[in-house]
């Protein structure tokens, strides 16, 4: 919703007193990428409870304008993109961020701002490496940003023999490198920002990606770690593992005596005895060496003959009188003649 920017003025001086006392979030602070879009945030590194609304307007231009595209964060509003459209350099910019909350009004301080003086632009592309002589490099690039005239930039390179980096600010967009090493290789960065001619900043493009240049500077590099590991696999390592060797048999002797005197063995006199079970088959009296007149004379020396013996089955005496011939009637049993009679 449209609000006039002259009648907003009177309404925040008038909240000023109340807008001393409320706890407020960091600052708005706003970036233009590229002179692509913009973004303004607040609250930065801050947990914000409240969402905030934002009016803007351009100084001498009216009315002032609530943020269209607000940016998101946990469902709390953290700020607003500006599209292309929207953004005016060499115009004083100027924001108005506030919310209510438990019947007090809160308000993001802002100041005002100069659009082109908060110009990020894109990381430099395309970095090209020329031999332009025997020992002389050039350095080429482009930039995503659409005033290349307004930039100025930083060359970042080093060596593989050098630890620390060197910088070279650049005007255009050409680096000569007088003197190089072809015994080395190296890496070079470059970043860029907007000079003083076309605004006044410290906000720096990101590093664009690196080049490299040397003598095959990619296998110079792997062969140095392929020899690298060669010697670690084929000298060091065995080497290494002999020297561990030696040692553990040496702690393993000096072992084997200290637990020998601590503790004895327990002979084994299963030994002794391998004569008796190898040499005469179990022959105890042969192993110990019994003349075999001694051992004959322990034998018996006479036979019996053999008796069979063998029984006969037995049979009931009868009642009638009839006996087997030869054997002696019920009458003839002596004592038990009469008593077996009566019955």
């Amino acid at each position: 919703m449209a609000v006039p920017g002259a009648s907003l003025v009177p309404i925040l001086l008038g909240l000023g007193i109340s807008l001393a006392t409320a706890h407020s979030p960091a600052g708005v602070e706003c970036i233009v990428f590229n002179e692509e879009y913009m973004t303004c945030t607040w609250g930065s590194g801050q947990t914000l409870t409240a969402n905030y609304s934002l009016y803007y307007w351009y100084e001498n231009r009216s009315p002032a304008v609530e943020c269209q595209q607000y940016l998101w964060e946990h469902g709390v509003r953290i700020g607003c993109r500006f599209e292309q459209s929207e953004i005016i350099q060499f115009k004083p910019f100027h924001v108005h961020v506030n919310a209510s909350q438990d019947g007090r009004t809160l308000e993001i301080p802002s100041n005002c701002m100069e659009l082109q003086n908060l110009v990020k632009p894109g990381a430099p592309v395309n970095l090209t490496i020329r031999n332009m002589s025997s020992n002389q490099l050039q350095l080429t690039w482009s930039s995503p940003y659409p005033n290349a005239h307004c930039l100025e930039h930083v060359v970042k390179y080093k060596s593989n023999k050098d630890t620390s980096w060197m910088k070279q600010e650049v005007k255009g967009d050409i680096f000569s490198f007088p003197s190089v090493d072809y015994e080395k290789y190296y890496t070079f960065y470059v970043r860029s920002k907007i000079n003083n001619y076309c605004g006044s900043t410290q906000l720096w493009s990101e590093w664009s990606v690196p080049v490299f240049w040397g003598s095959n500077a990619t296998s110079k590099g792997m062969a140095e770690e392929q020899l690298q590991w060669f010697w670690i696999h084929t000298v060091l390592i065995p080497i290494a593992s002999c020297l561990l060797l030696l040692v553990l048999v040496v702690l393993l002797v000096r072992m084997e005596r200290v637990w020998v005197i601590i503790m004895p063995r327990i002979p084994n006199p299963s030994k002794n005895f391998d004569d008796l079970f190898i040499t005469h088959n179990g022959d105890f009296q042969e192993w110990v060496g019994v003349p075999k007149d001694v051992v004959e004379s322990f034998k018996p020396n006479y036979s019996e003959s053999i008796c069979h013996v063998s029984e006969l089955p037995y049979e009931p005496l009868q009642d009638n009188g009839t006996h087997p011939p030869g054997l002696p009637g019920p009458q003839e049993h002596g004592p038990y003649k009469n008593s077996y009679v009566g019955a």
